[in-house]
């Protein structure tokens, strides 16, 4: 009679992390077990030194409960084996923002991007009044302007080491500054026709210090560029329409979006053509890779830790971004007109692992959580979704706008989405939860850029009130 008990209040479980590798083999667990005691076991099977954060998904629902209540609840059958995945959760915790600290004024156009340098310390934003503005986070003033653009300036990225900042304007022209002196180092870099539609950084962990970045253009180009040679060094051709956006990978290719229906791959010592993924029916609008934060912040992390040499931190980056990827291939996520997304591993195959459906309108801007673990999608149907970052499957819509959705960014322990809107507002969703966690109006009129520092403790927003802000937890 005693097995009879011991299988009716046992459940057979199977631990297996988000790529679906079982962590040893099956094994019965009591059903008053929950996250604590499955994260006891986790760190034990793992060998881990330090006791790790886990949290653990069933068909993509987050386990807050004891096994017994769940199936109770979603009445799973007790016969089968019970599929658990365990995901790494970031060690620290980032407060969600909830007041705006700081209204700075200054451009005299609409602000059209904004992004926090890698460490955090410092916030650029480009505008259509031809400038680009480097901020002091400390006293929340204006540190310097940047002139020299003749035309809008539509798109801004820093290196992963922090030492440039290189600005796109609607002209063709491409600007690096001097981040430490707001000066232009050198002449503008001419080459591309018409307006700049995305830049990329080559990752840390590929060169320390950094060199090269590529940019793409309406002109259907992408051109990989030199800091230190300040010129283009190779041009990659071969898009029939307008290259919309730009992602260079953590092994080192390159991606292209465009027009065209298109995503190219590139590898980067000659500019050939590698591959070309073909799906989507209409505009590819947004590209992500799930590595894309760590290629972003190269060396640095929450901590605040600063570097001494270009060879220390090359040696970082590529530890943070090797523990990142795993031993998975890197994932492209993109978004197009077509209302749809596809999943990729361009390492693998040249077809989509998932098609990913359910937006309403164009898919404007996609982008993977830091741990890699969700993708976020916004459209101009007003909502934003969450999908399963490994799987590509549909996990929840966030519903609360009521304008179109521009953009959308993370914050860094993956625990938080954040939006902007043509309505105005900011919205901060809650990925536990699935609920909206916060509302932030405060700006006139259409939020055209949203970034969340890369250490968690602030949030910019910028739009067509010209005005830029700085919200805090």
């Amino acid at each position: 009679m005693e097995v009879e008990t011991e299988t009716t209040n046992n459940v057979m479980c199977l631990l297996t992390d988000p790529e679906g590798t079982p962590l040893g083999a099956p094994m019965y667990l009591p059903q008053n077990a929950g996250p604590q005691q499955l994260q006891q076991i986790v760190n034990k099977l793992l060998s881990n030194e330090e006791k790790l954060p886990y949290a653990f998904y069933i068909t993509d629902q987050e386990l807050l409960v004891p096994l017994g209540t769940y199936l109770e609840k979603h009445k799973v059958s007790v016969e089968k084996v019970l599929s658990i995945v365990y995901q790494a959760q970031a060690v620290f915790r980032i407060r969600p923002v909830n007041r705006c600290s700081a209204t700075i004024a200054g451009h005299t156009e609409a602000v059209l991007s904004v992004a926090f340098s890698p460490d955090g310390r410092q916030l650029a934003s480009g505008s259509g009044d031809t400038t680009v503005r480097i901020w002091d986070l400390n006293t929340q003033t204006p540190m310097f302007t940047c002139t020299g653009h003749k035309n809008w300036v539509l798109c801004i990225a820093w290196s992963p080491d922090g030492k440039h900042l290189v600005s796109g304007s609607k002209a063709g022209e491409i600007l690096c500054w001097d981040p430490q002196t707001g000066k232009p180092s050198g002449n503008p870099l001419t080459g591309h026709k018409k307006w700049i539609t995305g830049i990329s950084w080559e990752p840390a962990h590929l060169n320390a210090p950094c060199r090269r970045f590529v940019s793409s253009s309406k002109d259907g180009d992408a051109r990989i560029w030199d800091v230190t040679l300040r010129k283009s060094v190779i041009c990659l051709s071969g898009h029939t329409l307008a290259v919309t956006c730009v992602k260079w990978g953590g092994d080192g290719v390159i991606y292209t979006g465009s027009q065209d229906c298109t995503i190219k791959v590139w590898e980067t010592t000659q500019g050939k053509l590698i591959r070309e993924l073909k799906g989507h029916g209409h505009w590819v609008n947004s590209l992500a890779l799930s590595t894309e934060y760590v290629l972003r912040t190269g060396a640095f992390d929450h901590t605040g830790k600063q570097y001494s040499s270009p060879e220390e931190m090359k040696k970082v980056a590529l530890e943070r971004y090797d523990k990142m990827k795993g031993n998975a291939p890197e994932r492209l996520v993109s978004g197009s007109d077509d209302f749809t997304m596809f999943l990729w591993e361009p390492a693998v195959s040249k077809h989509p692992k998932t098609r990913m459906t359910g937006h309403q309108q164009l898919v404007n801007h996609v982008y993977f959580s830091p741990d890699g673990q969700w993708i976020a999608s916004a459209s101009f149907d007003k909502s934003v979704k969450l999908w399963n970052g490994a799987t590509g499957k549909f996990v929840a819509a966030f519903r609360g706008h009521v304008g179109p959705v521009y953009q959308i960014s993370w914050s860094a322990d993956s625990r938080l989405l954040l939006s902007g809107s043509k309505d105005s507002t900011l919205k901060v969703w809650d990925i536990r939860t699935q609920k909206l966690k916060q509302d932030l109006p405060g700006h006139a009129d259409e939020v055209f850029a949203v970034d969340w520092s890369p250490d968690g403790e602030k949030v910019a927003s910028g739009g067509k009130d010209k005005v830029l802000k700085l919200w805090m937890g």
